[in-house]
């Protein structure tokens, strides 16, 4: 999708309907159903490219402290979280806590993406034992001029051969640079696909399925559920392919990830009509 070539038609249907997003957080809930559905489908690929990115975060930082549970890229790598000051405490047992501080803001040279504030991980064991349990918090933690609130916990459901977590997100709250705000709530499951053999992270990918909520600002939401796995590679700060369905009472909408390509751009169509461009951040 990255050389994606974007028709003057398309250009102007995604002008509508951004016009049409941008006044949703102000409209009644009785208000255009179809653009609230546009408009909150929007926010939650952006819901789902920063939750993803949390777990690019989780993995990384926990295979570089040691934590994982049988360590498998041998340390030394290039992180997610570069330029983060990272403090793991108590310095032995569990639980541990695990704070990246990226002071007022920081950018990463290798991912382009802006942080600040605090990310603060509490793992009941190593990440890779059946039952451990992570749960994030933030601290006036921003990414890319975005503030992200709530609770986010992994519980490890791994089965022999079979390397998997849940997540649940409960009381998500993103507030754009702009300051329209939404929450989100959902329980998914990600799965590793690739490079659980291996001792290069760069080569491990992930799965992600499972439903949730997006509500905007005057408490009109969306359900939402995959259709196909969001797929997500340590090697891209990206969600590279996948398909979701938003649905209202009586429209829906389908945002598309694409088909594997490294890019910030997705898709979305209002009941099966013709898709439009977004750019994520």
């Amino acid at each position: 999708m990255k050389s994606i070539k974007i028709s003057i038609a398309i250009m102007a249907l995604a002008a509508i309907t951004f016009t049409a997003c941008k006044k949703d957080d102000s409209t009644t809930p009785g208000g255009d159903e179809v653009a609230i559905t546009s408009d909150l489908s929007s926010k939650q690929a952006t819901t789902d490219i920063m939750v993803e990115g949390d777990n690019a975060v989780l993995f990384s930082i926990t295979d570089e402290q040691d934590l994982n549970g049988g360590k498998l890229s041998g340390g030394g790598q290039t992180p997610s979280f570069l330029c983060a000051t990272v403090t793991v405490t108590p310095a032995s047992g569990f639980p541990k806590t695990i704070t990246l501080d990226f002071g007022s803001g920081c950018t990463n040279p290798n991912t382009g993406v802006t942080r600040s504030g605090k990310m603060i991980f509490v793992l009941s064991d190593s990440l890779r034992h059946a039952g451990a349990t992570a749960v994030l918090t933030f601290d006036n933690y921003y990414v890319n001029g975005f503030k992200r609130e709530g609770t986010i916990t992994w519980t490890n459901v791994s089965t022999p051969g079979h390397r998997s977590w849940t997540r649940q997100v409960v009381a998500g709250k993103i507030t754009a640079p702009n300051g329209h705000w939404w929450l989100h709530n959902s329980l998914k499951t990600i799965t590793q696909i690739h490079g659980m053999a291996t001792l290069n992270p760069e080569d491990d990918a992930f799965e992600t399925t499972g439903a949730g909520t997006v509500v905007n600002s005057n408490n009109v939401t969306r359900t939402y559920t995959i259709l196909e796995a969001l797929v997500t590679k340590n090697s891209c700060p990206k969600i590279v392919s996948g398909r979701l369905k938003v649905e209202g009472p009586n429209h829906y909408a389908i945002i598309n990830y694409g088909n594997g390509a490294c890019d910030n751009i997705a898709t979305i169509s209002i009941d099966g009509g013709n898709p439009f461009p977004i750019q994520l951040p």
